[in-house]
């Protein structure tokens, strides 16, 4: 049985993922569904977390819209992804990003990695 699963969710893998890490800023483009017309909306904000792996992989952006924080989660391998986009590399030195959800303005910006 578990030999089946595994055949399942290789077919729903998607051929090429973006590399991206926590702590990078990204802009996800993700099909909206409005009654019978399809659009792409774009959010952009700063991985706090990837977790899970293979076809379960999850990953949540953070942003600051009109002064709330917004955190979304998405499945790495969704079809409602479209692409991820990499705007700028980010430096941490941990997996989960949480301390940023009690920080504001400049405080919860993130160093870029410089290569």
């Amino acid at each position: 049985m578990n030999e089946i699963i595994k055949k399942i969710e290789e077919a729903q893998l998607k051929a090429s993922v973006d590399t991206f890490a926590v702590g990078d800023t990204v802009r996800v483009h993700a099909k909206i569904k409005e009654g019978n017309r399809e659009r792409i909306q774009i959010f952009e904000g700063t991985v706090t977390k990837r977790q899970n792996g293979s076809v379960r992989e999850t990953f949540t952006v953070r942003k600051i819209s009109g002064g709330v924080g917004v955190e979304k989660s998405w499945p790495l391998h969704s079809p409602n992804v479209e692409k991820i986009e990499v705007v700028r590399r980010g430096k941490v030195r941990r997996a989960k990003l949480y301390y940023l959800r009690e920080r504001t303005g400049k405080a919860a910006k993130v160093k870029e990695l410089v290569r």
